[in-house]
Formats: C-alpha cells, structure tokens, sequence
C-alpha cells in the first residue's frame, strides 16, 4: 500500500512580471511548492479570502498598489496575518529595506532572484512560522488567555481561548477591536512616571470591569504578551497570598520572582531597596519550604497557572 504523499506547501507569488512570474513558478514546482499566482496587490488580496498559502513572495515595486502596502493589507487580515511574507526587490537602500520590514515583511530578496538562495529562506521562514503556530496552538491547549501586540497596541496574535474570553466579556465578535483599543492607550503611557508599578489593568465595558489584563513582557522587536482573566478572578498576587500565607508584600514580590525579574528590578518596580527584598525573600523561602528563587518561581508559576 502505498503511503500518502505529503501535502505541498502553497507560496503566494505576486509579481506584475510575466517574465519573473514564469521563472520562479518553475523553480519553485521544481521545489516541491504548489504556486498560486496574482499580477497585482488587489488580486493578492482577493486570493487569501479564498485560500490561506503557507508563505507570500512580495514584489515591492508594483502599478496603482505597490508590495508595501499590499502586505500591510495583507497583515491586517487575521486569516493571514501570521503568514510570512518575503520581498523581492531591485531596491537595495537601507530606506526601502526597512520600509519592507516595517509593513510586514520578515525578508527580502534583491533581484535577480538567486533560486538556491530563495529556496533556503522559504525553508527557514515555513519552520519559524510553523514553530510560532505549534506554540500559539499548545498554549491554546493548555487554556492559556494570552494575546500578543504591536508596540502601537494593535493585535499581533490571541489564542482561541482568549478571543473567546474577551468575545464573552464584551458580548460582540468585534470584542478584540475594543481591547485593542484599550490596551493602545495604556501602551501610550508606557514612558509615564509609574508605568512599571503598573504592570496590570482592567478593561471596562457598558460601565463595569470586565477583563484583567497583565503584562508578561516583551517577547520580540515589536512583540508585547499580555495575559488575560475575567475581571471578576483574583489577582496574581492574590492567589499567591492565598495559596503560601504570604503578605501582601511578600506576594507582590513573589509574583515578580515568577516573571524573572532580578532583585534591582522589583526594588525599582515596588519601591523597595535591594536589602528589604532580600529580607522578603528569606520569608518566602521559609513559607514555600524552598532553598532558592527558581524553585520558588516553579512553586508560584504552577499555583498561578492551577487557577
């Protein structure tokens, strides 16, 4: 019996170049790809409200809608919006290269394309986003509420847990355009005397909290997770009082611990000197019967991540 073949990944080739069209849709079936193609940004656009491909080879310079702002539009669609996009250009100064990172790229390539070149990015950039999607996919699995933004606020990716959460808190499908929006204007005050004492904020709809939103970190250049709960469930700190007998305190410090901020840094988010913390830290040992801080941050990450 035969065994079942695998299936091809799709790249997306937009190009308005028969030449170029031609040349690199060989190469690529020659690679084992399945090749869609579009003349144009529109008729790109028309494509992924049909099918999703696997990958998106971009030629920036294009009539009436040009690659730049073809793969913004294209990054706007959630159905595609986690697809990488690879440029192709003839312009190789630092200005157009930064614009085609800035609207969404992830690459580029100057032409003449080099087809061994473009192979091995194509590779590359499938398993980054392949890697991105398992674990967007496993952090689903494990019911965690996480969103990530960009440092404009806008949404950059939601498990299907948290968009369900925040569908439910606000009572609309549209649910994530108002967090968006919320979570823009608490990034704008990033640089606010304060900020890092405020690590955590709600989010109100018709009135009254309906999310709790905390920020875990950067975790890329233009990446910002933030990790959700309804607003009517106990804070961090809360929990890890309630779990270790801690003080207030004692929580507010622990909960940093988990995180992996150092000691200058909770000091500096708390308002604490560095010996008082080490003095905090003492009690939290005794409390979680732990000898050190990364068994204490494994006791507080899993007692957070039970609730």
């Amino acid at each position: 019996m035969a065994e079942p073949t695998q299936p091809r990944d799709i790249v997306l080739l937009v190009d308005d170049s028969p030449e170029a069209l031609g040349f690199l849709t060989d190469a690529l079936e020659q690679s084992g790809f399945s090749v869609l193609i579009a003349t144009s940004g529109p008729a790109a656009l028309n494509i992924v409200e049909r099918i999703s491909p696997d990958l998106i080879l971009l030629d920036a310079v294009m009539p009436a809608m040009d690659g730049f702002e073809t793969c913004r539009r294209l990054k706007a669609n959630p159905a595609v919006s986690q697809v990488p996009v690879i440029f192709m250009t003839g312009l190789t100064e630092t200005e157009h290269v930064v614009h085609a990172l800035d609207s969404g790229g992830v690459d580029y390539l100057t032409k003449p394309i080099n087809i061994d070149e473009l192979r091995a990015r194509i590779r590359v950039h499938l398993s980054n986003a392949r890697s991105a999607q398992s674990a967007r996919v496993a952090l689903d699995a494990a019911g965690r509420h996480l969103l990530a933004v960009k440092g404009d606020g806008t949404i950059h990716w939601s498990t299907p847990q948290a968009t369900r959460l925040v569908n439910a808190a606000t009572g609309s499908d549209e649910g994530l355009d108002m967090v968006a929006r919320s979570i823009s204007a608490w990034m704008a005050s990033r640089g606010t005397p304060g900020f890092a004492r405020d690590a955590s904020f709600s989010f109100s709809h018709d009135g009254a909290a309906a999310l709790q939103l905390a920020f875990l970190g950067a975790i890329g250049a233009d990446e910002y997770l933030f990790r959700l709960r309804a607003a009517n469930t106990q804070s961090d700190d809360a929990i890890l009082r309630r779990n270790f007998t801690l003080t207030l305190r004692e929580a507010e410090v622990l909960m940093w611990i988990a995180k992996g901020k150092s000691n200058r840094d909770i000091g500096d988010i708390l308002g604490l000197s560095a010996r008082t913390v080490n003095k905090h830290l003492e009690q939290i040992y005794v409390k979680l019967g732990v000898e050190n801080r990364a068994s204490a941050a494994v006791k507080a990450t899993n007692a957070l991540h039970e609730v």
